[in-house]
């Protein structure tokens, strides 16, 4: 008996349904399946939710001094001429990073491994490029998700049943993120 269910497909059909399975249902918070792909997409996300609890206060704050062009009133880089060439003007910026541990930075990048990218479009802007954003979906991870269930020991994700389908009549869930 195999660990996991093959859901009718390849490993590679299999590996992307579900990566796109589980980056829905972090991002949106609850999605609607069949229940055997349900519960391979719990054994996944649970994993990451509970790396992301493992490691979400495993960072220090450092201080970093960084070139940044000035830019002028229309947002142009300033340029001044040296020695009969146009240079550009930089300043000396003080800026506070997080600066991740070893084990925080081999879960950011497993969970990268497992996260397709995520384009959020605005409700006024539906069908253009126009001012969508990428949503680092590792960020929401250790910001947002993680810190929800701190003090939870397990049990992350709720799957309950709607009933079969009409076409196939395969039974439907929701999965949700309690």
């Amino acid at each position: 008996m195999s660990g996991y269910r093959k859901l009718s497909r390849t490993a590679s059909q299999r590996k992307a349904l579900l990566r796109g399975q589980v980056t829905a249902l972090l991002y949106h918070g609850r999605i609607r399946t069949t229940e055997s792909k349900a519960k391979e997409i719990r054994r996944i996300a649970e994993g990451l939710i509970a790396m992301a609890v493992r490691e979400k206060d495993n960072y220090e704050n450092v201080t970093v001094t960084a070139k940044v062009a000035r830019k002028d009133a229309e947002g142009k880089r300033v340029k001044e001429v040296k020695d009969g060439k146009k240079v550009t003007v930089y300043d000396e910026v003080q800026k506070e990073i997080k600066k991740d541990s070893p084990s925080r930075l081999h879960a950011r990048h497993q969970m990268m491994k497992v996260f397709y990218p995520v384009t959020e479009v605005p409700a006024s802007n539906k069908g253009k490029k126009k001012n969508t954003k990428s949503v680092d979906m590792v960020a929401k991870m250790f910001d947002e998700i993680a810190p929800k269930y701190a003090s939870r020991n397990g049990g992350y994700t709720r799957i309950i049943k709607i009933g079969p389908r009409k076409g196939d009549a395969a039974m439907e869930v929701i999965i949700e993120l309690v």
